[in-house]
């Protein structure tokens, strides 16, 4: 994969989904949806298209095969809804290809904690060891692999536990994965430094990315510089809108503060993989791939 320019992520696909008349709760978020109504995830996909995404992030982030199994889904019928998540993605990537544009596709692997749906992905430190955290995402990797998305999003990880647990899941799966933490005071959400949460990808060459998401856009700059100097890899980089969420009350807090133009800081301190997160969406993405010097 080329990341010698730029690559413009999309946004959140849940924000999108509420604007279009969409909810997006309870413990499956937005991939209760490739239940309910996958049309739905079809239709926010494309709108990041248009605004000029150069990768899609599939609905999977908070799927689990428990959490299907609840919803009454038994778990061949899962393991197709992990495929689909994929699909919806690469339906609307290929529609771009009319335009001559090639649009990627990320298959989203949450963390355990948002699986839990109780905040605990800004936490960290389950209580859980490496090896019941391999035994838990192994299985939906596999499932998303198995669709053939160009890469894996181990995605708004809090805890380098985690993270070392993701990568040892992912192994044998053949597809290359980006491996992106959620920080808060320059640190992982579950209190390690990132020079060492980092360093655990520094010699792994299925990963082409590190970096940050899920967070707040001022922790971005400085995470890009130390994922950069301590692996030496492109950076992944996709903040949340500056709000803040608050797991207790349902809500989200706050002023938004996310700009396109702190972009191209990014940028260039190595960021190659650059978009939004959470209440981050289509406007403002068609405003990041301008500053980005998109030519559509």
């Amino acid at each position: 994969m080329d990341l010698s320019s730029p690559l413009v992520l999309d946004g959140g696909l849940s924000n999108e989904l509420a604007a279009r008349g969409h909810g997006a709760g309870g413990e499956l978020w937005t991939a209760g949806l490739l239940v309910a109504d996958p049309a739905a995830i079809g239709a926010a996909h494309a709108a990041y298209v248009r605004a000029g995404a150069d990768v899609l992030i599939t609905a999977s982030y908070q799927a689990s095969f428990a959490g299907f199994a609840r919803r009454g889904v038994e778990r061949a019928a899962a393991g197709r809804l992990f495929g689909d998540s994929v699909r919806l993605a690469r339906a609307a990537a290929d529609a771009a290809a009319a335009d001559g544009r090639r649009v990627l596709v990320a298959g989203s692997v949450g963390p355990y904690g948002a699986v839990l749906a109780d905040g605990s992905e800004y936490r960290g430190r389950y209580g859980l060891s490496v090896a019941e955290l391999v035994a838990f995402h192994r299985p939906r990797i596999e499932a998303l692999a198995a669709a053939g998305p160009d890469l894996l999003a181990l995605e708004t990880v809090p805890d380098a536990v985690e993270a070392e647990a993701l990568l040892r899941a992912a192994e044998g799966c053949g597809v290359p994965v980006w491996l992106s933490y959620t920080v808060a005071g320059g640190r992982t959400r579950a209190g390690q430094p990132l020079a060492d949460a980092f360093a655990l990808a520094a010699g792994d060459d299925r990963v082409l990315a590190v970096g940050v998401n899920c967070c707040d856009p001022d922790e971005v700059s400085p995470a890009v510089e130390i994922a950069a100097a301590t692996t030496g890899k492109p950076v992944v980089a996709y903040p949340n809108s500056g709000e803040e969420w608050d797991a207790a009350g349902r809500r989200w807090r706050g002023t938004a503060r996310w700009a396109a133009a702190s972009a191209l800081a990014w940028r260039d301190a190595g960021a190659r993989l650059i978009g939004g997160c959470c209440r981050v969406g289509p406007e403002r993405i068609a405003e990041l791939a301008t500053v980005l010097g998109d030519p559509r």
